[in-house]
């Protein structure tokens, strides 16, 4: 794609200032963490994944809403050391809610397959892009205002304790037409030139180091694929395309293959944002 450029997973680290690993961050179940590597280091990976580096040592981790009770981070040398930290995962209270009555079998529909296959596989390319942006360096603002009207995570319990799907981002009320902007700077991955079946206009952006947003049930995009945008600038506009039972912006992030809270990232909507929200409305 246009502005992308290719970004090694594995970087030689030259002078970090530390012979073992910093970290700080939320270090939880849909949490995110930064840190810097130990000095030398030429690859990174927190279990089986591989974590990208950059040039000054730094990178980051993301772990997931159903992330293990701990996972080890190692670090390998370019003198043959290899460095590790067993990291201990902390649960997070997710809002569960019990339900008396059975889930329901998926439903079998071939039309919706036919669409919804090369769908799955342009997502799946999107976020396998990796950019040189340095957006996930920023500290994120959120891209909409309003109700928070579904959180990270909430899920229901049915009967005989059969857990549905959890909600895999943070639904925000902002009003149709409501402008949604980047929460930091990016390069658009992915930006539909018609609605897919689920998620409507859909829009997605690499923040760099395997962080991506995905923006869901858009009325309108007004950037295209292979834009660089900065922090705050305008993305698109609120609405309730795809399967949506009204006007919201679903934002959703990822962090290589780990789903994680956007709230981790942005901290709880504060009054200057819900003050925002009524001018945009």
């Amino acid at each position: 794609m246009r502005g992308l450029i290719a970004f090694a997973a594995v970087a030689l680290i030259a002078a970090a200032p530390s012979p073992d690993f910093s970290l700080r961050g939320k270090i939880e179940q849909g949490g995110v963490a930064y840190g810097t590597a130990p000095q030398g280091t030429v690859s990174l990976t927190l279990g089986d994944e591989t974590v990208p580096v950059a040039p000054d040592g730094r990178f980051m981790l993301g772990f997931d809403r159903n992330a293990p009770e701990s996972l080890t981070l190692t670090a390998k040398t370019a003198s043959g050391d290899v460095l590790t930290r067993t990291l201990e995962i902390g649960p997070h209270a997710w809002a569960l809610q019990h339900v008396d009555v059975a889930k329901r079998p998926p439903v079998s529909n071939k039309e919706f397959a036919r669409l919804r296959a090369p769908e799955i596989r342009q997502i799946v390319a999107a976020r396998a892009e990796m950019s040189d942006s340095d957006g996930w360096k920023q500290h994120f603002a959120w891209p909409a205002h309003g109700r928070i009207s579904g959180v990270f995570g909430s899920q229901r319990i049915y009967r005989g304790g059969e857990p549905g799907a959890y909600h895999s981002g943070v639904d925000i009320a902002g009003g149709a037409g409501a402008p949604v902007t980047a929460p930091a700077d990016g390069v658009v991955v992915l930006a539909a030139d018609k609605p897919f079946t689920l998620e409507g206009n859909l829009l997605m952006i690499d923040h760099g180091m395997g962080l991506n947003s995905a923006f869901l049930h858009l009325s309108k995009i007004v950037v295209k694929e292979g834009d660089h945008v900065k922090k705050g600038q305008l993305l698109g506009r609120i609405g309730s395309t795809g399967r949506a039972t009204g006007p919201h912006l679903h934002w959703a992030m990822k962090w290589k293959g780990a789903r994680i809270d956007p709230m981790s990232l942005t901290g709880p909507m504060t009054g200057q944002d819900l003050k925002k929200a009524a001018v945009e409305n």
